[in-house]
């Protein structure tokens, strides 16, 4: 039977590869969001993450506390499990725009399949973001909408005040829980409206209604499809939808469809040397953000009218210069993202790809060994990453059970994050520095002169600095 499973992450940071999650909460409901279970786990800090000091005066979480509870391990194991309960719908505000990626890094650091929880034994994901925002645009009926410079409020502890939806402070990874499912039961009384959009989380769905946008364009490459793009990241100035058409997959990333917005005055000026600078693509996966909208009169007269003229003129620019369009869809389609030597192996999820089988049945039974025995397995793994993932997994969790080799291995694994030169920091799959303790530091003295701090603000960065010394 399906469930949902509301959830959120406090972190350390942002960084999906190298930061880790400190707070997870969760609370499992039926369909009529009637709750039936919730979960609440602290996880300790592990000994090779610095905590972002933007982050510790958000969540509040004060090192004392972030250096108790349960190990990464251990914690993301029982995490796993509740994503992988069949039938489990996950759900959270802007899951899939941020906690989704961060548990999936979590998993591939922990040797837990990353994957499975979307699609294996009926389980897949939502996001209520996406969800709110077609609400404040087509049904500001449904909630209070609080206000910021004139517009509507999507931050979900702004809504949360305005609708009075949990008790106790935002960045609580417990009171956001709250929140967010109280909001879904809001929105969920427009019945229709939000079955229409919890269905576009549908892969088979969500392909469905691209393949029904009317075309409005064909070239050698094809039928292009017009439609309305709908997302928070589009911002309000945009009414946070934009138009475009589709362009096709991805050739180096099969499960990505194309968006060209067309809506964008520069894509006429567009040579085939400016194509990155002229064009800008989405890249959609089925069931995922951003929600597709066919152009209808309601829905298109939204768009400012300086958008739809634009949009109107890019049209015509693109039919009468075939040549032009077939490049900018050739670049696209085939763009691969740089590739990252040397990549450490927490951020090597994407460019490692999935893992053997034999590496898969090797995860397995590392699970089931008892911990002072899974030091014996770490040789026998098939690749260099998993190797490396699985002895850091003792290293951090339980190094009493360690292997002299693997101990002096992460003693220098240690050693490079604390670089003398900031160059030579670790890399992310997005070529993002891992943060070391230098540039925490200089936070600390940044906001530290801030002026808009409070006094509990403050002392956690006093005590985040007293924690950095003693361990670099």
């Amino acid at each position: 039977m399906a469930t949902y499973l509301f959830y959120d992450l406090e972190t350390t940071g942002l960084n999906r590869a190298f930061d880790q999650v400190i707070q997870f909460a969760a609370i499992r409901t039926d369909m009529s969001f009637a709750e039936t279970d919730r979960h609440e786990i602290r996880i300790k800090l592990r000994p090779d993450v610095i905590v972002s000091p933007h982050a510790i005066i958000t969540h509040r979480v004060p090192i004392k506390d972030a250096l108790s509870g349960t190990p990464e391990y251990d914690a993301t194991r029982n995490i796993h499990a509740l994503f992988n309960e069949p039938g489990t719908i996950s759900i959270g505000y802007n899951s899939l725009g941020f906690d989704d990626e961060f548990l999936r890094f979590s998993f591939h650091r922990n040797l837990l399949p990353p994957y499975t929880h979307q699609f294996s034994n009926g389980c897949r994901r939502m996001d209520l973001l996406p969800i709110t925002t077609m609400y404040t645009l087509y049904n500001r009926d449904a909630i209070h909408w609080p206000l910021k410079n004139g517009k509507p409020s999507l931050k979900l502890e702004d809504l949360s005040m305005a609708n009075h939806l949990a008790p106790g402070r935002a960045h609580d990874a417990m009171t956001d829980v709250e929140a967010a499912l109280s909001l879904a039961r809001k929105l969920h009384a427009g019945r229709d409206m939000w079955n229409y959009l919890a269905r576009a989380f549908i892969k088979d769905v969500d392909r469905q209604r691209m393949d029904q946008l009317p075309p409005c364009i064909q070239t050698g490459q094809g039928i292009h499809r017009l439609g309305l793009m709908i997302g928070a990241e589009f911002g309000s100035e945009q009414n946070y939808q934009v138009p475009v058409i589709s362009i096709g997959n991805s050739s180096p990333y099969a499960n990505q469809t194309l968006w060209l917005r067309v809506d964008l005055p520069d894509i006429q000026d567009t040579t085939p040397e400016t194509i990155p600078d002229t064009t800008w693509v989405i890249r959609k996966k089925c069931g995922e953000p951003g929600l597709l909208l066919p152009p209808l009169e309601r829905y298109w007269k939204i768009l400012e009218e300086s958008r739809r003229h634009s949009t109107e003129k890019n049209l015509e620019w693109i039919k009468s210069h075939p040549d032009i369009m077939k490049d900018i869809i050739s670049y696209h389609r085939e763009f691969r993202y740089p590739f990252i030597p040397d990549l450490d192996a927490d951020a090597a999820l994407y460019q490692a790809g999935f893992l053997p089988r034999e590496a898969e049945v090797l995860c397995n039974k590392f699970h089931s060994t008892p911990n002072s025995e899974k030091r014996e397995l770490v040789s026998s793994f098939p690749t260099k990453e998993t190797r490396i993932l699985a002895a850091r997994v003792i290293a951090r969790n339980f190094p009493e059970h360690g292997s002299p080799q693997i101990q002096s291995e992460f003693e220098d694994y240690m050693k490079r994050l604390v670089p003398k030169n900031p160059e030579d920091a670790l890399l992310d799959y997005r070529g993002q520095k891992r943060r070391t303790p230098a540039d925490a530091m200089s936070d600390i003295e940044k906001l530290t002169e801030s002026s808009d701090l409070d006094d509990e603000q403050l002392a956690l960065l006093a005590d985040l600095k007293r924690h950095i010394k003693d361990a670099v």
